[in-house]
């Protein structure tokens, strides 16, 4: 049957790599996570085995960019001001909700990468474990603890009180 078409590939998971990149990175950096994640895989696509798992692939090389980022990132000076968001051009699939992402992005590690491997991007906390050099039992406490961080915290965010109003 052979492969599909690498621009299948990019239209089928590209969404996911995104949504992935973006609670890892936040908004800022994952546009460029998702470029890179694509032309390392569109270099390794041929030697990709015809029954291998195309987005778990996928998301292993997009966990691999965002380490190279958050690493650049260590190294550079920190910005004087910010700057206002600017909307990706690509968008942000399922982004109806950036609060939800915006919480992700304030989990500890550990935690932020169980949550987008499992929940966001559907990989088995086997392979999700594989990612974090854990145990699965491992992952899948840290996608719970996630979890539970962050209902915590949107409940937090959508009680009166938070937002200033009282009953």
């Amino acid at each position: 049957m052979g492969k599909p078409p690498f621009e299948r590939i990019v239209s089928v998971h590209g969404a996911v790599v995104l949504r992935v990149c973006h609670a890892l990175l936040g908004a800022h950096d994952a546009e460029d996570a998702w470029s890179e994640t694509f032309l390392s895989a569109l270099k390794a696509y041929p030697d990709l085995p015809e029954d291998a798992r195309v987005q778990a692939w996928l998301v292993t090389i997009a966990h691999r960019k965002a380490i190279d980022i958050l690493r650049t990132r260590q190294r550079q000076a920190l910005p004087m001001d910010d700057l206002p968001p600017r909307e990706s051009p690509l968008g942000i699939p399922g982004g109806g909700h950036p609060e939800v992402l915006d919480a992700v992005g304030q989990l500890p590690p550990k935690q932020r990468q169980a949550v987008a491997y499992h929940y966001l991007a559907g990989l088995p906390y086997k392979d999700v474990s594989e990612l974090l050099g854990v145990t699965p039992e491992a992952a899948r406490r840290a996608g719970a603890d996630g979890v539970k961080a962050l209902r915590a915290a949107l409940a937090d965010t959508s009680s009166p009180a938070s937002k200033g109003t009282s009953r």
